[in-house]
């Protein structure tokens, strides 16, 4: 399993997240997004609907029903119901091994936010010790991001 680590540093997470899913969506994949809570759904539900007025992100909740035809798939829980193979993990949600058929898994974080810079630390570290070998990815000042491990 491939995991990244993505450290914000110079957009919030409304801006940052739809040219990456798009990115990612031209490359093949099916996206699960993972969040701590309905509200920040409802942000990022928003954010992908609206972020380009040139065009819009498909994708569904729970509420949304037909969850297996959404190519972009927000939950609050582990679940994976439209097949994805990439998962983003974003306001410290928790990576867990949990057989849900994704491939690479990205944890999206904050690192303005020192809850989310300490929990993406931890989790980084207990990842390790583990014996995973995360990638870490830092956003520049133009948004754009660079690997750096």
């Amino acid at each position: 399993m491939q995991i990244s680590f993505y450290h914000l540093q110079h957009q919030p997470l409304e801006w940052a997240l739809p040219p990456l899913v798009e990115q990612w969506l031209a490359e093949g994949a099916r996206v699960v997004v993972e969040a701590a809570s309905e509200e920040r759904l409802d942000a990022l539900d928003e954010a992908l609907w609206t972020y380009n007025d040139a065009s819009f992100l498909a994708h569904g909740r729970a509420r949304d029903g037909d969850a297996e035809m959404q190519p972009v798939y927000l939950t609050t829980q582990g679940e994976n119901p439209n097949g994805a193979n990439l998962r983003v993990l974003v306001d410290g949600a928790a990576f867990a091994p949990d057989g849900s058929g994704c491939a690479r898994t990205i944890l999206l974080f904050d690192g303005n936010d020192a809850d989310q810079l300490d929990a993406a630390r931890a989790q980084w570290k207990r990842l390790k010790g583990e014996g995973f070998a995360p990638a870490y990815w830092q956003q520049g000042a133009g948004g754009k991001w660079e690997k750096r491990g």
